[in-house]
């Protein structure tokens, strides 16, 4: 069975499209791989834009419709790209180029109002990711059944304590657990980080069962678009957690 808490990479993603498949036109790990690094290039390009007009301007008024254009673009990309999923060719990196302009605004407002914190959190974000798909390769951790139940049960509370915190902020109801600076804000910080390292370990085992089950070609973008979700979020989640700690 496979699962993942991560919502584009869901049980029977990959397995429901082996139809589609011929002979030579099948998903690879390696074509995944390949896939992924093009997606994280288009990330960059986006991001440098609106991280350097960010710094020449000095204002967060010039890349705040960059900012939430990606944010939004990105959504309605990423939604495209989960129900039609032979689409991911082309969705995928349009996706990828939304979040960079997304991820650049606001990469460069934590940046200038604390230094160094995004090379932190970029070089975190890449170290975790080595260190879980060595240790799914490894075999140190394994996404047997229970594994992935825990790892969606707790994703799905994290979704629905954000939820929540978003639709009692309407009514002036402050979360501060959640973003305070506090050790209340950090430790919650922490095990939100947690449980968007080991979703990477539900991705990588829902990508080799696509590539295992013969998925057509076109998912091994579609696949490298799911993993970007998870690095995304865990990127952005690094950032809250490392400018809780400079607060502190």
């Amino acid at each position: 069975m496979m699962q993942s808490a991560n919502p584009a990479l869901t049980k029977g993603t990959f397995s429901s499209m082996r139809p589609l498949a011929s002979a030579g036109n099948v998903m690879t790990i390696g074509g995944t791989a390949v896939k992924t690094l093009i997606l994280l290039a288009c990330v960059l390009v986006t991001a440098g834009y609106t991280w350097t007009l960010y710094f020449q301007t000095g204002n967060p008024e010039s890349v705040t419709p960059w900012l939430f254009g990606g944010m939004i673009g990105g959504l309605i990309t990423a939604l495209v790209t989960i129900f039609k999923k032979e689409w991911a060719p082309i969705s995928a990196p349009i996706y990828a180029l939304f979040q960079g302009l997304f991820i650049g605004g606001i990469s460069s407002i934590f940046e200038a109002q604390y230094p160094g914190l995004v090379f932190q959190a970029v070089s975190l974000t890449f170290g975790t990711l080595a260190v879980m798909l060595f240790l799914y390769e490894s075999g140190i951790i394994k996404a047997t059944e229970k594994f992935k139940l825990g790892v969606v049960a707790a994703t799905g509370a994290i979704a629905l304590i954000y939820f929540v915190s978003i639709i009692f902020s309407f009514f002036g109801v402050n979360f501060g657990f959640i973003y305070g600076s506090g050790v209340m804000g950090i430790a919650f910080s922490l095990v939100v980080v947690g449980i968007a390292a080991l979703n990477l370990i539900l991705d990588f085992d829902v990508i080799e069962k696509g590539a295992e089950a013969g998925a057509p070609k076109f998912m091994e973008w579609y696949g490298a678009f799911a993993l970007m979700v998870t690095l995304i979020w865990l990127y952005l989640e690094m950032l809250r957690l490392l400018a809780k700690t400079r607060n502190k």
